[in-house]
């Protein structure tokens, strides 16, 4: 602190010597002899009130909040308004107040204001650019001594200059960049930060053999997402990279995440999907700036991704809920979140009701994220009353203790599985649903919200598909699918935490808005486009991997599971559709039931089933809340079938 005190200082005093220096400039420029001499005579009387007034200017327009060694376009800009400032000041004084009353002269006159504007700028501006130059060169120097990799950098502009950034102030280590690839034609031949443009994507192999015989061997690609983008034709770079036998790694967040570009390892599912639907950046950390954070599940993949983007967007406190000891650990020593004090860590588990009142009461969070559950379709419909503890009475004691401790909003994660449910996953989430809606229902504007959102297929999380088909793939085959005609939704990590913070800032929103009334919307889901046919991922992900389906790795259909059905539905055909206003990229449906005493009485059917082990019992009380489930013995006669007939 005192550190950072003394460098304030030290830029405030050099500002102020600057704007006397400027103004004693401009008089031994324009004026000479006599003239010169009678101004300097007056200098002491007007200088100390003009530099002491400048110097409340530049504290307004921000002058001191920003590092030198940053300094850019903003910050000259933000001087030039400063001294645009002072020079009307100047103007005003010269031509209104001091010359005529006191000297009967223009002490400055038109052109010694014009003269000191521009010297003003230069004596402000100067020492800032020079001071980022000096800083510029030297990590250059110390990037080109820890490089240790000749790189080419493949992308956009706009996406290289961060990349290269991240590599002069050392966020990125041991790579030397030696030239960049752009797909923009009017790039070509092009310097960026002093690394030549030296192609296109389609002259790698020229680009990487002429470097080669300039003595300077190609050891690594680094791809941006510019580069991966579906219209970039990502496949044939992949196809290149492996053809020359070079590793391709892919740049992240780019700053999205507070910690600038990071490096990762091509995955096969970043090449899957559909354009990465954007998010609301100033929303959310609107919403969450200060705020105190729970995530149950923490240590699951969606849990921590939630946990990570939560402090990315200004929460000041992070708990981590876990029952899995070894999970609590992995999420704690991540990246990005091991270290940081405003993260901790609890086992608990949410079956535990009285431990889970307590550790909520202690937190005092301001949002709770519910991403703690049993999702394994095989497994729940095997061990269908582990799937009632955790999913439905876990739920419910989350809500519980979040309405006790009075949180602002609580998110509780369900499925696509829950509409028109055909498994015991699917059904015991809807019932999750319904509780938390009736617990939403008639609260004030100063009450907790409870709300839910849905996901498709999570790419990268535990159990889904695409981890499968890679192992699968990476032990020659072969491929396993339970039904070729079977589509899913698909989303990633990134975008399944977004979807959940995003979902709590708009329900805050509207638990404070007066004129949200039976508006208010109760589930949330992500626009993910057009689902896709499973087989068709298979296949493409066989030819990513650098082989040919039916050829090199077999496709094999093994028959559905019990539980699983061929289509995925978002909605069910009787929630009624909620208007998002000024939210991109997601969905929302107005709650369908709110009926507590109703919900109680099911309550301890379920739980007097549980303790008897008398599965009917429990089926017989979903089949009463959501009739949708009735069906689910049709449906497994039909999933029998299919599966012969696989």
């Amino acid at each position: 602190m005192r550190r950072q005190i003394l460098k304030t200082a030290t830029i405030i005093a050099h500002d102020l010597v600057a704007t006397a220096l400027a103004v004693l400039l401009t008089f031994v420029i324009r004026f000479d002899g006599p003239l010169l001499a009678e101004r300097l005579a007056h200098l002491p009387l007007l200088l100390p009130p003009f530099v002491a007034c400048a110097g409340l200017v530049y504290r307004a327009f921000g002058l001191y909040r920003t590092k030198w060694r940053f300094a850019s376009l903003p910050d000259l800009a933000n001087i030039v308004r400063a001294v645009a400032v002072l020079t009307l000041l100047l103007l005003v004084l010269d031509y209104v107040l001091v010359s005529p009353v006191l000297f009967g002269i223009y002490f400055f006159g038109k052109i010694a204001i014009g003269l000191y504007f521009v010297l003003q700028i230069f004596l402000l501006g100067g020492p800032r650019l020079a001071f980022r130059y000096l800083k510029y060169s030297r990590s250059r120097q110390s990037a080109a001594r820890a490089a240790s990799t000749p790189t080419l950098l493949i992308g956009r502009g706009h996406d290289i200059e961060v990349v290269l950034r991240a590599i002069e102030s050392g966020a990125v280590r041991k790579l030397d960049p030696k030239g960049i690839l752009s797909p923009r034609a009017e790039e070509q031949g092009q310097t960026m930060r002093g690394v030549p443009v030296l192609g296109a994507v389609s002259d790698l192999d020229e680009v990487v053999a002429g470097m080669a015989a300039r003595g300077v061997p190609i050891r690594r690609l680094v791809a941006t997402p510019s580069a991966l983008a579906p219209e970039a034709e990502p496949e044939a770079l992949i196809a290149r990279a492996r053809r020359l036998g070079l590793p391709l790694a892919r740049v992240t967040s780019l700053g999205d995440t507070g910690r600038g570009a990071e490096l990762a390892p091509i995955e096969i599912e970043d090449l899957l999907l559909r354009p990465t639907v954007a998010i609301d950046r100033p929303r959310l950390e609107h919403f969450l700036t200060g705020q105190r954070v729970v995530v149950t599940g923490g240590g699951g993949s969606i849990g921590s991704e939630i946990c990570a983007r939560a402090l990315a967007f200004g929460a000041s406190a992070v708990l981590v809920l876990e029952s899995s000891e070894p999970a609590l650990h992995g999420v704690l020593s991540r990246p990005g979140l091991s270290g940081d004090a405003r993260v901790s860590g609890v086992i608990a588990d949410i079956r535990d009701r009285d431990r889970l009142f307590r550790v909520l009461a202690e937190f005092r969070p301001d949002a709770v994220f519910h991403a703690a559950a049993l999702k394994q379709v095989p497994y729940l419909e095997r061990d269908w009353s582990e799937g009632i503890k955790t999913n439905v009475f876990g739920s419910v004691n989350v809500a519980d203790a979040t309405l006790a401790a009075g949180a602002r909003a609580l998110v509780m994660i369900s499925t696509d599985k829950a509409i028109e449910p055909v498994s015991q996953l699917g059904v015991t989430k809807r019932f999750a649903e319904m509780y938390a809606q009736a617990l939403d229902a008639g609260r004030a504007p100063d009450e907790t919200r409870l709300v839910a959102v849905r996901f498709g297929n999570v790419l990268g999380s535990v159990g889904s598909v695409v981890p499968v088909f890679k192992a699968q793939i990476a032990r020659g085959g072969p491929v396993t699918l339970t039904h070729p005609d079977m589509v899913r939704y698909f989303m990633t990590v990134r975008e399944a935490a977004d979807l959940v913070l995003t979902a709590a800032s708009h329900a805050d929103r509207e638990a404070r808005d007066p004129q949200a009334g039976d508006q208010r919307a109760a589930v949330y889901v992500l626009k993910m486009g057009q689902p896709v046919r499973i087989r068709d991922l298979a296949e493409r992900m066989i030819r990513l991997a650098g082989f040919e389906p039916g050829e090199d790795i077999d496709v094999v259909v093994t028959g559905a599971r019990p539980g699983e059905r061929l289509n995925e539905i978002l909605f069910a055909r009787d929630e009624p559709m909620v208007n998002l206003a000024g939210i991109d990229g997601v969905m929302a449906a107005k709650p369908i039931f709110a009926d507590r005493a109703q919900l109680s009485a099911w309550l301890d059917r379920l739980a007097a089933a549980v303790a008897a082990d008398d599965r009917a019992a429990a089926d017989a009380v979903f089949g009463e809340a959501i009739p949708d489930f009735l069906a689910r013995h049709e449906a497994a006669g039909e999933t029998a079938q299919l599966s012969h007939a696989g």
